[in-house]
């Protein structure tokens, strides 16, 4: 069955088409959506697994296929969850999408930035736009995922802290050469908070547009409970967010600095 309950707050129950394993901690699952035009790059969906909801990035939007994917890491009970239970013919709950993705309207040259899972979220820029050029980073080979997914483009750089594949070195290194050797006019990332931050200090040294999607605890995924608003400007990164762009970020006291646990204590970078 597919599927669309864009803007809704119920979720819809889909069965998993696809469970594939990415790494020995990354793992995608694939199912069945209805992809409209108001689907962006940069959005997220609600996951249910019929116990427990979390906010998950669209790591596949294919409109031709008419499915939808997401990517995880398993780094938590959750996770953990989804990674070692739930497989092909399994059932889960999807809510959404919601948010404010990535907008590369106006851009002749994009620079794309993703570490770790948050590769997942600007993937799908690769499939909507040919003006993308995509930095995927990993601390070892191991870690790096949709490997044969990007093997159609040459417009895709592998980067691996240890040197394992492709560049040595850190994301932002490289982010740093190629702003150094190419033309872009803005940049998009999404990874470690300590990584975009580094992002957006090269879009100021460059003078390049940036846009960063930001990663906050959430509950409702649909700006009613506050858990996941960004202190100084109020900001919720479901709604405003998660991909805030160069004005919105010189905003926010705590971007790069710290952020907020589910009890609102604050945990510094």
């Amino acid at each position: 069955m597919i599927s669309n309950v864009y803007d809704d707050e119920v979720p819809v129950v889909v069965d998993v088409k696809d469970a594939i394993i990415e790494t020995p901690t990354i793992k995608t699952l694939i199912f069945d959506w209805d992809i409209n035009e108001d689907i962006q790059p940069g959005q997220f969906v609600m996951v249910w697994n019929f116990e427990n909801e979390k906010p998950m990035t669209m790591s596949i939007i294919d409109p031709e296929e008419n499915i939808m994917g997401i990517t995880v890491r398993n780094v938590g009970p959750f996770t953990s969850n989804i990674y070692n239970e739930v497989n092909v013919g399994d059932k889960i709950g999807i809510r959404g999408p919601y948010g404010h993705g990535y907008d590369v309207d106006g851009y002749k040259h994009v620079l794309a930035v993703g570490g770790g899972t948050g590769v997942g979220s600007l993937a799908p820029l690769l499939n909507y736009y040919d003006n993308v050029d995509l930095i995927s980073a990993a601390a070892t080979s191991e870690e790096l995922f949709f490997e044969e997914r990007f093997s159609k483009y040459d417009r895709v750089y592998e980067c691996t802290d240890d040197g394992s594949r492709g560049y040595h070195g850190f994301s932002t290194q490289l982010a740093q050469e190629l702003l150094d050797d190419g033309d872009y006019d803005v940049i998009m990332g999404c990874g470690p908070e300590v990584m975009s931050y580094k992002l957006y200090q090269l879009s100021m040294q460059y003078d390049v547009d940036c846009q960063i999607s930001l990663e906050r605890y959430m509950k409702c995924g649909l700006g009613i409970c506050g858990q996941c608003c960004l202190d100084s400007t109020g900001y919720r990164a479901c709604v405003e967010g998660p991909v805030f762009d160069k004005q919105q970020l010189a905003q926010l006291d705590e971007f790069g600095h710290h952020r907020r646990d589910a009890s609102g204590s604050i945990i510094e970078y």
